[in-house]
């Protein structure tokens, strides 16, 4: 029977079926072929036996969180307490794009921000939505919801920010466990401790502990390069011009000009550096 496991707990695998849930183990083929179920795996069941049989083909998979066939990520950014970190976010944004997954950006706390504060975010939405990614305020649940119609969802971002506050606003009943910002890190307490896939209306959300520890290990620097998808806009004289220190280069020059966000050449430079 087919399925989709939507949950892993020790060595249990929950598999949602057009019959139910089921609670399955691994054959233990998949040990000696180094095969790891995920959440979000499509599989085959043995459904009088609960055993998982065999994990079809994925079309992407994360690796920290554990989860695979991912079609959106939602990044979920404070930008007061915790402070917005454009560093986390162009790092968050490449990462999930260089993994085939549409990253959208939800910013959360607007309400607590001064006047200037507030315009200068502002600015920054303004730039993101025009280079081409879909970004909302977390209040805008109706058009976020429209937006992930049929999709497999990923929640990540901020630590703080408010993730499984949003999740739980879109559906209460699933009741995901909050937690306070500690006053003392400046930062909230991680409350997800394992990974998995709910159920709501007409797409599937997954609750996750975050993305533990974003690196770029086996990422190229053309990858990193190719993530900044505005760079894309502009023709640089040298063929694959990676932007650092070639003279005449298109992206220095736009980035000097104003065109490109400062901030992002000079995060796109550190993801460089810390390769």
């Amino acid at each position: 029977m087919p399925g989709r496991i939507v949950k892993i707990i020790s060595n249990l695998y929950t598999v949602e079926t057009t019959d139910g849930l089921y609670d399955c183990q691994a054959r233990g083929k998949f040990r000696n072929e180094k095969i790891i179920p995920l959440v979000g795996d499509d599989c085959l069941i043995d459904e009088k036996n609960h055993y998982i049989l065999e994990i079809l083909p994925r079309k992407n998979e994360l690796k920290r969180p554990s989860i695979a066939n991912i079609d959106v990520a939602l990044v979920i950014m404070s930008v007061k307490e915790p402070d917005l970190s454009l560093n986390l976010l162009d790092k968050m944004i490449s990462f999930i794009s260089i993994q085939k997954v549409a990253p959208i950006l939800i910013f959360t706390k607007m309400d607590l921000l001064l006047k200037e504060e507030k315009k200068e975010i502002k600015k920054i939405i303004k730039y993101y939505q025009k280079i081409g990614y879909s970004v909302f305020q977390n209040t805008e649940y109706k058009k976020i919801m429209k937006q992930i119609k049929n999709k497999v969802v990923v929640v990540t971002g901020q630590t703080g920010a408010g993730k499984s506050t949003f999740i739980n606003k879109m559906n209460p009943h699933l009741d995901l466990k909050t937690d306070e910002i500690s006053k003392s890190l400046g930062r909230g307490k991680h409350t997800t401790r394992h990974v998995e896939l709910f159920k709501i209306k007409n797409f599937y959300i997954a609750d996750t502990p975050g993305f533990s520890s974003l690196d770029f290990i086996d990422i190229s620097k053309e990858q990193i390069r190719n993530s900044f998808i505005e760079f894309q806009n502009y023709s640089c004289p040298f063929k694959d011009c990676m932007h650092v220190k070639e003279k005449n280069c298109a992206i220095k020059k736009s980035v000097e000009d104003g065109k490109i966000l400062s901030s992002r050449y000079e995060n796109y430079l550190d993801f460089l550096k810390n390769k």
